[in-house]
Formats: C-alpha cells, structure tokens, sequence
C-alpha cells in the first residue's frame, strides 16, 4: 500500500517543506545513485506489465529521454507480478522528490481494465518522473502527457506525491483504460498523508490547484455516476473508493497539524516521528524516506534521510545525492530478493538458462545485509515491546538527533570544497561521514539484536508459535 507524507514549510520549525514515507512491499528493498546519463536519438526503455501480472497486459517501448537528471532511489524487487526492480520514488538533481502510494479505483473500473492494457505502471511513472522533471508541476504534467500517448497499465489504481521547495502535487491514476488521473497542489500550509492517496471536490475546469484531462467529467457522464444535478464533482466519490480520509490518514494529519500548531511548530524529529511510530509502521513497512525540500547552494548537497527497514526499529540516517556510493550492505542482497530461491552463486548451469545464475554480486553476498539486519533487530522487539521495543527507539532516536547536530558542519565543508571547484574532494566527504553513520548504525544494530535476543531467550520469551507478534497498527 505504501504510505507519503507532505509537510508545507509553514508548518516546520526551519521553514522547509518535508515529503517523508516508506514503501509497503515485502520483497527485498536497496539504495540506489543513479548518475546523469545522456541517450542517444532512437533510444526506447520497456514499459508496463507482462501477462503475468496480476492485473495482465503488455510490455510496450516508449521514447527515452536525451538526458535523465543524477537522483537517489529505493528499489524492490516484487509487487503483483510488476516487472522488477520497482521503485517509489526518490530525490533528483533538481530537488523534485516522488512518493508513490497506492489508491483504489471503484470497482466498476477495476473490471473494465483491458486485459491487454499497456503504457507506463505506478513505478515506470516515479522513475520517469526523477529522472526527468524539473519542477513538481513538470512531474504532473510528464505523467499526464505518458497516459495520454501511451495509455497507463494499473494494479487497480494509484497515486504519487510530488514534490519540490516551493510546492507539492498528489496525483491519483485510476484503472479502467480511458485514460483517467487527477492532481491536486499542495503549498505552504498543507498538510496531507496518502494511504490511500485521495482528493476531494474539484473544480469544473482545470485551474491552478487542480489538473485533470478534459475528458474527466464526461467519462462519469457517460458512466452514469455523476451528472452536474449532483453538485460538486467529488473525485474519491466518483472515482475512487468512496472513504475519501481513512482513519489512520486522519488520524496522522490531526495529529500533525497539532504538532504545528505549537509555539515550535513541527521539527525535523517530528517528521521522522510520522513514519516511525508503531502505530503506523512495521514489518510491511519495506524502508523509510524523508527528504528535505530545499534548494542548497549545490545539487551535490541534496539529500535524503534513509532507514533500510521501517524506521519503527532503525534509524534514519542520510545520504547525500554528491555522495560517490552507497555501503554494500544496503544495496541488493540475496533476502527477500523475488527469484533468487532458484539461483545460484554458481555458473554450472547457466548454459541450460541464464535465469539459473544469481542477480547479486558474490561479494556483496558475501557481506551482511542492512535489510536483514535491521529486521531481525525488529522482530526481536516485537515480542517484547516492554522494554526492547521501548530501548530501541530511544536508542535510534538519540542516534539521529547526534548525526542532525553533525550535519551542518559537513554541509559546510563539502559546500566550501565545491565553492572552490573541488568535487571529487566535497563527494570524499560526503561519501566518508553517510558511510561512517551507515556502518556504526549497522554495529548497534548487531549488538542490540544480539542483546535482545539473549534477554528474551533467558526470560523463555521468544515466540515460538505460528503467530507473529506486533505492536497494534491503525492500518
């Protein structure tokens, strides 16, 4: 399901805006820099799903752009049958963030979904997005201008937060094959949680808040679900499911707003707090992602707060776009990868079928796991909340508050090395403190785990049934 965040910076202690979320898969979850790349003219990328989706249709070719902008993603490896590696969204060149959350289309649209349906899905949509728009409004209309000339391929329907520094957009996509999305913009004083993603009255034409093609109201027409006698046309009514704000989407923007509505206002822990409360994340939560939206005084110095698992039990920590790589046990390993159960680390039988060979580099397998770390560490204080639970998140907590303290000095330094033309020495920089912060994350970890896991086996403590245990969630 996927859930996002939007945070206007009227509402944040530092005057910035915030996108935060975290990604609701189970399959197996990396960290990605993908450089600026430039496309020769007649260069095509596969879009769409395979017949085997679970809502079927068909690989087509579409044009690629001249240039994809430098960004930073999370990838994953499965959701319902999609041709992987899948993403959410993440953080470009030019300051423009996605999120993807999931929105059902009513049912009548579900069904008339063409079994041969083709064009862009949900994360061939985020991708384009960060790699080539410039502004969150540019993203809007890049997804508008996808659909409309090359049709969308849906899992039943779906929606993304778009963001950058000055503005926000939620765009919802809707199944049926006619073409059909919505977005709405977000400013200043917004505060709007998508699980699912959804939006309320629209205007009667399109307007400077509001963006949809111009055969939106007369899809509905001809349907027979809304007609202009039934007043305003409310887009999750007619489209979407009908709940329009599910609880726990209420439940996070009240609480929100009366964080900012303190003397205070809403601080970065506060941010952090809205993807990491046990109330809203765990084990479906397959990683956490907040970026600040700002426009630093280099591109190298955008960057990313990123926790490996669902921030409920890890910390999040940041990577910097300027950054050379990422640490080897947070990119793609071998757990919970989709596919990997019938792969080898082995070369043998490669000549009776290449799908036979492993994804995964042997030696980043042969290295720990972030991923499976942090999930251990989880389950582990799941079966005892009091006081494992408890201890860990004060724990992370503590750890982002001291590495927030280090940040700005190393934005300094890499921001005067760059002044003075140094790129290769500011990415040192960058590279070296979000590695050294990844690795010590990962040795607490380890220690934590190990120390919960003696505790709870002394007390008889460990959960040995087939029902696992967690804390209460409110989705």
């Amino acid at each position: 399901m996927s859930y996002g965040i939007y945070i206007g910076r009227n509402h944040s202690a530092d005057g910035i805006a915030y996108l935060a979320g975290y990604g609701d898969e189970p399959s197996s979850h990396w960290l990605e820099i993908c450089p600026r790349a430039q496309h020769p003219d007649g260069t095509f990328i596969t879009v769409g799903v395979t017949p085997q989706a679970d809502m079927p249709g068909r690989l087509t070719e579409i044009p690629q752009a001249p240039e994809t902008l430098r960004n930073m993603r999370v990838s994953y490896s499965y959701y319902l049958g999609v041709p992987a590696p899948l993403t959410n969204g993440g953080l470009n060149e030019r300051g423009v963030a996605v999120r993807d959350i999931w929105s059902t289309s009513r049912a009548e649209l579900i069904a008339m979904t063409p079994k041969n349906q083709t064009g862009p899905n949900y994360s061939d949509l985020a991708r384009i997005v960060i790699e080539r728009a410039l502004s969150a409004r540019e993203g809007v209309e890049l997804i508008g201008d996808l659909i409309a000339k090359h049709g969308y391929s849906t899992y039943g329907g779906n929606s993304h937060i778009i963001a950058d520094p000055e503005e926000a957009w939620v765009v919802i996509e809707f199944a049926g094959g006619r073409g059909l999305w919505c977005a709405e913009r977000l400013g200043p004083d917004s505060i709007r949680a998508s699980r699912p993603g959804y939006i309320g009255e629209v205007p009667d034409a399109p307007d400077k808040n509001f963006l949809f093609p111009i055969h939106f109201f007369d899809t509905a027409r001809e349907m027979g679900w809304w007609s202009p006698g039934d007043g305003p046309f409310h887009v999750n009514h007619v489209y979407g499911d009908g709940k329009h704000r599910w609880d726990g989407v209420a439940w996070i923007e009240d609480e929100m707003r009366q964080r900012a509505a303190r003397p205070e206002k809403i601080g970065l822990a506060d941010v952090f707090w809205s993807i990491s409360s046990e109330r809203l994340t765990g084990d479906t939560a397959g990683y956490g992602q907040v970026v600040p939206l700002t426009h630093p005084s280099h591109d190298a110095l955008r960057m990313m707060w990123h926790a490996p698992i669902g921030p409920v039990t890890a910390p999040l920590l940041p990577v910097f776009l300027g950054q050379d790589t990422v640490p080897p046990a947070w990119r793609q390993h071998r757990y919970l990868t989709t596919g990997e159960s019938h792969r080898f680390l082995d070369l043998r039988k490669e000549d009776k079928g290449p799908d036979t060979v492993s994804l995964v580099p042997q030696g980043i397998e042969t290295g720990p796991s972030a991923v499976h770390e942090f999930k251990r560490l989880m389950h582990l204080a799941f079966q005892k909340p009091d006081p494992v639970l408890d201890e860990i998140w004060t724990h992370w907590r503590a750890i982002e508050a001291n590495v927030n303290a280090e940040l700005p000095d190393v934005l300094r330094a890499a921001s005067v090395l760059l002044d003075a033309g140094e790129q290769a020495l500011a990415s040192q920089v960058l590279t070296e403190f979000s590695q050294a912060r990844f690795a010590m994350a990962l040795a607490d970890c380890r220690a934590l785990a190990d120390a919960a896991h003696a505790r709870l086996s002394a007390l008889g403590a460990l959960n040995m049934t087939d029902q696992p245990l967690s804390p209460d969630q409110i989705w």
